[in-house]
């Protein structure tokens, strides 16, 4: 007797090897997670960070992986923050520093916004800026200090103005960005409307780009906190930065890193207010999602 394959019968299937699906596995592409485990990871390198940070302070100071002079311990941290509420006055500077960061933030919006609305609407504008801002975009910010020092000196004006042209330089591709996402549809049915130019711009373009115009000012002002460091770290006077300096110089260190502490607790509370302001103004936003 014959086997199939001897009398010309079809040969047996072929097995496919196995398929590994994208989803199997300790890692999944946008996998769905509970909140428990959401929390659990967030927390996970925050507690490996504090135990090797324990680990490398422990021990009287000859004896640390670490100089107390460069990194003191969490608790030496924890139990200078008295000294550095009462004594430095840490709620002070901290609005010397917000303070800063609003005026500088007031002006460049005073610029960046109608320049970056222009660039949006009218090709001719966006051609005439687009190499300036091509320039702020490959500029370091830090080359700003020293420019701004020469030009006005080291007292209040030249740390707004510094924050106000580093404002700028972020804020205005991201305006421009947002006014050009508008779909040109929206445009060509105003215009069959009998829109004019203005009209357009004003009741068009701005109403729909608005919520992200909002976002991109959010973002900027959060940014503003790390360029303040920058402002005030030229001298020894008020504010956040002054602090770091002066504890960098003379001590004591843990108040560097307190101070780090409070800049981003701040940055977040004024974040989180942007975005409840940004919910209540865009209900919308929040429907589609």
């Amino acid at each position: 007797m014959t086997t199939g394959a001897s009398t010309g019968g079809s040969p047996p299937p072929r097995r496919e090897p196995p398929v590994v699906s994208a989803r199997a596995g300790l890692l999944r592409i946008r996998e769905e997670l509970p909140a428990w485990q959401v929390s659990l990871l967030g927390i996970a390198p925050v507690a490996v960070l504090l135990l090797a940070w324990m680990a490398v302070t422990t021990g009287v100071a000859e004896e640390r992986v670490i100089s107390p002079t460069i990194l003191p311990s969490p608790a030496e941290v924890v139990a200078s923050f008295p000294q550095l509420w009462f004594e430095r006055q840490l709620t002070r500077n901290i609005g010397v520093s917000f303070l800063r960061v609003v005026e500088g933030f007031a002006l460049a919006l005073a610029i960046s916004f109608p320049l970056g609305v222009l660039m949006g609407a009218f090709t001719k504008v966006k051609a005439a800026f687009t190499p300036l801002t091509i320039f702020g975009a490959y500029l370091p910010i830090p080359t700003l200090v020293p420019l701004t020092l020469s030009l006005f000196g080291t007292g209040e004006l030249q740390k707004v103005v510094f924050l106000a042209v580093a404002f700028t330089i972020y804020l205005v591709p991201l305006f421009v960005a947002a006014v050009d996402a508008v779909d040109d549809t929206y445009l060509k049915t105003a215009y069959t409307l009998g829109a004019t130019k203005s009209q357009a711009v004003g009741r068009v373009l701005l109403p729909i780009s608005w919520p992200e115009i909002w976002q991109a000012m959010r973002m900027g002002f959060g940014v503003g906190w790390s360029y303040i460091l920058l402002a005030e770290m030229v001298d020894m006077g008020r504010g956040l930065g002054g602090i770091i300096l002066s504890s960098q110089r003379r001590g004591p260190r843990e108040h560097i890193y307190l101070v780090l502490v409070a800049i981003v607790v701040v940055a977040f509370l004024t974040d989180r207010l942007w975005a409840v302001v940004g919910r209540w103004l865009f209900p919308y936003r929040e429907a589609k999602r």
